[in-house]
């Protein structure tokens, strides 16, 4: 299956799921089970689907066919080359392809010149009128191609302009930036270009990012800091006829292998391998010296030779277009195709997959709970009208005051609840006091006025290192108080399940790890790039300090944004099954206590009521079967391809 039809399989499926998810709120609400928690969890979860996206990204040095690749991989279809591809540079600035169905087609342009301020490219998708827009006329290839050399554009500034724009000025031959007979530097035009454009993939939600080489890479942070790692797969493209040059080890080691480490998801490709076709070697002569310079690469980069694939993206792209299966086998493009789908979208199905089941789990298990409570109370209330037939009225009334001191009982744990909700909210108060933003505000104040102040590199040095080791104790702080409150609501669950047969279940669990181990990847950006004995020395202190919260005090408040969100959902969520059934329960009871006085007042409605409760005991059944059958399509759409193979 091509990596088109098993992206569309993808979004297939995750349209079913949503619309199975769909179903299930529509019958909570149809049924009266649903409650504002509920809602919300089942809303948001819809939502993510609906807003999931795929991203790809192609990293390489420049010449190494990096636009050509996404032009044979995508976009055969148009007949034609969308992205510029010609030798020398094409993709001057980082370039993310996606499609908005609410916007025109279109590529938005954000000035170089935004570097020099206070802003990241993130910040900048807030301003539309920052950006530069270009129309994309999507039935001319041609018009398109033309629109698209906007990403190639350049300008030519002085040495200083472009240093205090980030790049990187040399005097040699070898130098990327460099200044030329006039004096003046060529440099990119544009900081990012964002194309919107009509693509069926695209319109399923595949997001390429096209990047640019090492200097540029190295001059926009946020690529290395969020982007790249946030991408569900990296294409990280070399050429056959160099392998891979010093450029390329030090993005691979800096910016996507993680010093050689393989991970799931990065894929290298070797380009260009129809440089090494000579008809004065057989196939297999010319197979032999591809397979050497795929030892040679695996052996550097230190991957398994599975995770290189030789290709020739020129000639995969003329073998689309022309039809010519000879020619695209011979380029060994379908190869990189099927192991991206084979790897890539299965990879992604798993991750939402999983995040699904933990979030869907917890709200049907929590209206199984609310039925299963009702029925147990149900019929606690049918059992004593039974015993009642044919008792006199002092039977009657010692019902009644049982029930009533069961009533009392209930209202006597109750103070225990208030209690907890008092406890819990002084638990709350104080997690935010160490996870809040408000604490982080304050702590990047004053890491700032320090490193201002500094009067020795070693100063400025301890500033930064301090930044994450306080942001650190904030985390490890926080997860103590999140210890206490799961700790607290284990012990509240247990006792109300005990005491007053409440179908509680265990509290969900939350974890920080995943913003610690955040932490762990951004300190290491900052000791690698910023906080160095070099840097220290040769870096304006103002400088520094600016790159180090425009990069990396920028991200850390991002991931804080993030673990107060998820903290918030699981506070709520934690809450939710407890309030929920103290409620029916107080509710259940009442219920049984009417139900008695009306007996009491008048004999003759026992049978009635009798009769009422079995009806309703029916309803309860048919509901919980109704669940069963709701959820159970939901449940089989998110087991593993294997375990849906058996159970059909």
């Amino acid at each position: 299956m091509t990596l088109a039809h098993q992206f569309a399989a993808y979004t297939e499926w995750r349209s079913r799921l949503s619309a199975n998810i769909g179903e299930f709120q529509g019958w909570l609400a149809a049924n009266e089970l649903s409650d504002a928690q509920t809602d919300l969890s089942l809303t948001r979860l819809l939502e993510r689907l609906r807003e999931d996206r795929l991203n790809v990204a192609f990293v390489a040095e420049f010449s190494r066919g990096k636009s050509e690749l996404i032009n044979a991989i995508f976009f055969a279809d148009y007949g034609n080359r969308i992205l510029p591809s010609s030798a020398g540079r094409t993709t001057m600035c980082p370039t993310e392809l996606f499609c908005d169905p609410d916007k025109t087609p279109r590529i938005e342009l954000l000035a170089i010149q935004t570097r020099a301020a206070n802003g990241s490219v993130s910040e900048y998708k807030r301003y539309p009128e920052e950006w530069f827009m270009v129309p994309l006329d999507v039935e001319s290839a041609d018009v398109m191609q033309e629109a698209l050399r906007h990403v190639s554009e350049t300008i030519r500034v002085t040495p200083e302009e472009a240093g205090r724009l980030g790049f990187e000025i040399g005097e040699r031959a070898s130098d990327l930036y460099r200044p030329g007979p006039d004096g003046l530097v060529e440099i990119p035009r544009w900081r990012h270009a964002l194309i919107n454009f009509p693509h069926p993939l695209l319109k399923q939600g595949l997001v390429i990012l096209d990047t640019p080489g090492l200097n540029a890479i190295g001059a926009e942070p946020e690529l290395t800091l969020s982007l790249l790692p946030n991408a569900h797969a990296v294409l990280f493209i070399l050429a056959a006829d160099t392998g891979v040059t010093q450029s390329d080890l030090t993005i691979w080691k800096e910016h996507i292998g993680d010093g050689g480490t393989a991970k799931r998801g990065r894929v290298v490709v070797l380009n260009k391998i129809d440089g090494q076709w000579d008809e004065l070697k057989s196939a297999a002569e010319v197979d032999a010296e591809i397979g050497r310079q795929v030892d040679s690469c695996a052996a550097i980069l230190g991957l398994p030779e599975r995770q290189i694939f030789p290709v020739s993206a020129q000639k995969g792209l003329v073998a689309k277009i022309n039809g010519d299966a000879a020619l695209l086998d011979r380029s060994r493009l379908p190869v990189l195709e099927a192991a991206l789908s084979d790897e890539l979208i299965p990879a992604k199905q798993d991750i939402v997959r999983d995040s699904t089941d933990c979030e869907f789990g917890e709200v049907s298990l929590r209206v199984r709970g609310l039925l299963e409570s009702r029925l147990a109370s149900l019929r606690e209330q049918l059992t004593e009208l039974i015993e009642l037939r044919g008792k006199n009225k002092g039977v009657v009334e010692y019902m009644m005051g049982k029930v009533r001191s069961d009533k009392d009982e209930f209202e006597a744990g109750l103070q225990r609840y208030y209690a907890v909700r008092s406890v819990f909210s002084t638990l709350t108060n104080n997690l935010f006091a160490h996870l809040g933003l408000d604490a982080l505000r304050h702590l990047t104040h004053e890491t700032r006025s320090a490193m201002l102040e500094a009067s020795f590199s070693t100063t400025l040095s301890d500033a930064m290192g301090g930044f994450f080791g306080r942001s650190r104790y904030a985390l490890a702080k926080s997860a103590g108080e999140i210890g206490e409150i799961q700790n607290m609501m284990e012990a509240i669950y247990k006792k109300f399940s005990v005491e007053h047969g409440l179908k509680l279940g265990t509290p969900a669990a939350f974890s920080l790890l995943r913003y610690e181990k955040e932490l762990d990847r951004l300190e290491g950006w900052c000791n690698t790039h910023l906080n160095t004995m070099r840097s220290l020395l040769t870096t304006d202190k103002k400088h520094l300090t600016q790159r180090f919260f425009e990069e990396v005090a920028l991200q850390v408040r991002r991931a804080f944004e993030r673990a107060n969100k998820d903290a918030e959902t699981w506070l709520r969520a934690i809450m939710a099954p407890m309030e929920t059934q103290v409620r029916e329960h107080q509710i259940q009871l009442r219920r049984r206590l009417e139900s008695i006085k009306r007996i009491h007042q008048a004999t003759d409605t026992l049978e009635e009521r009798i009769s009422e409760l079995e009806s309703i005991e029916q309803s309860l059944l048919q509901q919980i079967q109704a669940l069963e059958g709701v959820v159970g399509r939901v449940r089989e759409m998110l087991l593993p391809p294997a375990a849906q193979l058996r159970a059909a």
